[in-house]
């Protein structure tokens, strides 16, 4: 185990990028409640339509950045096999 870490054998990045995933998640729903919920108005229509916009966008864009970065991985991982092989 030690030594596949030390070698760089095993990535320990997907495992970090999922922790990063779930806490942009949160982070991305406090920010749109937090929108809606901010102003000088208070609470009005417009405040919660870019909340909710806020909230459903940030959570599509943080899973795309973030499955990119495991396809990214993915590929290493397939080409290690690839080249293991011969």
């Amino acid at each position: 185990m030690l030594k596949s870490f030390l070698n760089f054998d095993s990535m320990v990045t997907p495992k970090i990028i999922t922790v990063i995933y779930w806490l942009s998640i949160v982070a991305v729903i406090i920010g749109g409640f937090m929108s809606m919920f901010s102003g000088y108005q208070g609470f009005t229509f417009a405040n919660f339509l870019m909340g909710l916009g806020i909230i459903v966008g940030g959570v599509l864009m943080t899973r795309i950045y973030c499955e990119l970065f495991i396809v990214i991985f993915k590929i290493n991982q397939n080409l290690s096999k690839i080249a293991n092989r011969e």
